[in-house]
């Protein structure tokens, strides 16, 4: 009970934290870039890579770079090439994860060429994060939380359906507990979801949002199967110990961070078509 009661704390503190801080474009910008270090920490730790100073100053060239590019200096040129270029090698990375997901017994990105899962896989990541909540150049937060909410739906009634009604496994050799019937499940209440954000968040239609909630089910419950093969790999249960009852930070920003660039890629095309 008390274990379940901190977690519930540790939970509602993050919960709370994050949407407050969409109200203000800078308090926002100021939270992604924390949660992107303290991650970017849990994460170098997690594959061994002791060059903190390294990442951290990579990742806050690649995060305030953008931010100055898009919002501050506001100028299309090159800012959409710069940000198309980010855009195909992180999903190329990211697809070199899922290809390595499924058909290595060890992810080779965590032993070798780390500066490239740090930098494309976690980095990129909250460049994105951020961006959806900037599209178009204009601060459009409810797209970024719309997004979370869906991860949260997801995740929570794949684990609920998956504990009480769970019986084939999804990826018993990487994470046991999550299950097909869990997966659907989370799929299903995502979809269901996106139709009520779809009618109080007008800055998209209802079909875009269902669009999103099937990438947010499909790419998140990857991204979450692929970190918990990086936590494999180190032989540890958790990324850290940041959120008691949870873990770390990485543990519960895992599905929207692998997720966040497909998120990303969806709009632009959208963009483009309507």
């Amino acid at each position: 009970m008390k274990e379940l009661l901190t977690r519930a704390i540790s939970g509602i503190v993050y919960v709370i934290l994050l949407i407050v801080s969409m109200y203000w474009e800078n308090a926002l910008l100021i939270v992604l870039y924390i949660f992107g270090l303290i991650t970017l920490a849990e994460f170098n730790k997690l594959i061994k890579l002791n060059a903190l100073l390294i990442t951290a100053s990579i990742f806050t060239f690649l995060y305030f770079g953008f931010w100055y590019w898009c919002m501050i200096h506001n100028s299309n040129t090159g800012t959409n090439e710069a940000i198309q270029i980010l855009l195909v090698i992180t999903i190329f990375v990211n697809l070199i994860l899922i290809k390595d997901l499924f058909t290595e017994k060890k992810i080779p990105l965590f032993e070798s060429k780390r500066y490239i899962a740090t930098t494309f896989y976690l980095s990129s990541g909250f460049v994105f994060m951020f961006l959806i909540a900037n599209y178009l150049n204009t601060f459009t937060p409810l797209l970024l939380l719309g997004s979370f909410i869906l991860v949260w739906v997801n995740d929570s009634f794949a684990y609920l359906i998956g504990k009480n009604f769970g019986k084939q496994k999804l990826f018993p050799s990487i994470s046991p507990k999550k299950t097909v019937e869990g997966f659907l499940g989370g799929l299903f209440f995502a979809c269901v979801s996106s139709y009520f954000i779809s009618v109080y968040v007008d800055t998209l239609g209802f079909t875009s949002w269902l669009i999103l909630a099937i990438i947010i089910s499909v790419f998140g419950t990857i991204g979450d199967l692929i970190e918990s093969k990086f936590k494999r790999q180190a032989q540890v249960k958790d990324s850290g110990v940041i959120m008691p009852g949870h873990g770390g930070l990485l543990d519960r920003l895992d599905s929207i961070i692998f997720t966040a660039p497909f998120i990303y890629l969806f709009l632009r095309i959208l963009s483009y078509v309507s």
